[in-house]
């Protein structure tokens, strides 16, 4: 005898689907104007980014503000690619360096037992509630006390330590069963073996979140070029586009920084859409115990 299968109609169930699609379309379209303005601000002529009332659309696109940039950047004394460079390096370490740091304390406070654990863990969740600015002190007494000036060094130390990653990562390593650790302990894998292969596989889309969490901190900070360096040679990308209207005349730097606000956000943008997959995967996830 044939089981009747209980459950919706699939095509029904696909309709509703449907008009939930429908539902939310309106409300992807208006997040997605930021991002819109964005593009059609960078390709503005002076006289329509200055018009009145503002304009949000471009109707004569011109590349001109790129042109000046680059310009710009070619007739300085540090060339831009020194700026990209330093941008590359610091922020390529600065994500690779705490994301390991993060996902290796995430799987000692989650699977291991220890006296203190959970007051480690609470002190990384009081230090959320601290803003960037209420720590600038401490940070810079860290980096003049270590003598790291105008180095590599001082931009990568000072962001190595990110709660809001080491959070996230633990709680979805919480999820992890605990019989998949024993069973590889059981085999005679060490610590170190089980969190590259049995712990680091099933975080995936927590790394990449928390990837681009970092890569977001890092790639738009100015607080380490402004504070801990002194030398144009050792800032980075983030640091010049800023100063680009004190450099030039008012009118056309404001052309200048409207690409260079594009040129800012570009990456942040490709490396979101490249893994969005795993950031929705670890958000619908983040919530199941």
């Amino acid at each position: 005898m044939a089981l009747k299968v209980s459950g919706a109609n699939p095509r029904k169930f696909h309709k509703s689907q449907l008009k939930f699609y429908i539902f939310l379309l309106p409300f992807a379209l208006f997040m997605l104007l930021p991002i819109v303005f964005i593009f059609n601000h960078a390709f503005k002529p002076l006289d329509e980014l200055y018009a009145f009332p503002p304009q949000f659309f471009v109707y004569n696109p011109t590349g001109n503000n790129f042109s000046n940039l680059f310009d710009l950047a070619n007739s300085s004394g540090i060339p831009l690619s020194r700026y990209v460079l330093n941008s590359f390096i610091v922020t390529v370490s600065v994500v690779f360096l705490s994301v390991f740091i993060s996902t290796l304390a995430g799987y000692v406070l989650s699977k291991k037992q220890f006296k203190g654990k959970g007051s480690l863990f609470e002190i990384n969740n009081m230090a959320l509630m601290f803003v960037p600015i209420a720590v600038l002190i401490p940070r810079f007494l860290t980096v003049s006390f270590l003598g790291i000036e105008d180095t590599f060094f001082a931009h990568i130390l000072p962001l190595l330590a990110m709660p809001v990653v080491l959070f996230l990562v633990k709680q979805f390593i919480d999820q992890i069963p605990d019989s998949l650790i024993e069973a590889a302990v059981i085999d005679g894998a060490s610590d170190f073996k089980i969190y590259i292969k049995v712990i680091l596989p099933l975080i995936k889309p927590a790394i990449a979140t928390a990837a681009i969490l970092a890569f977001q901190i890092v790639w738009n900070d100015l607080e380490t070029s402004t504070l801990y360096t002194t030398s144009e040679s050792m800032r980075t990308l983030a640091f010049y586009m800023s100063t680009l209207v004190a450099q030039t005349n008012v009118v056309v730097g404001q052309g200048m920084a409207a690409a260079a606000s594009l040129i800012m956000f570009l990456p942040n943008l490709i490396l979101f859409i490249i893994l969005q997959s795993m950031v929705m995967n670890t958000m619908s996830h983040s919530g199941l115990k």
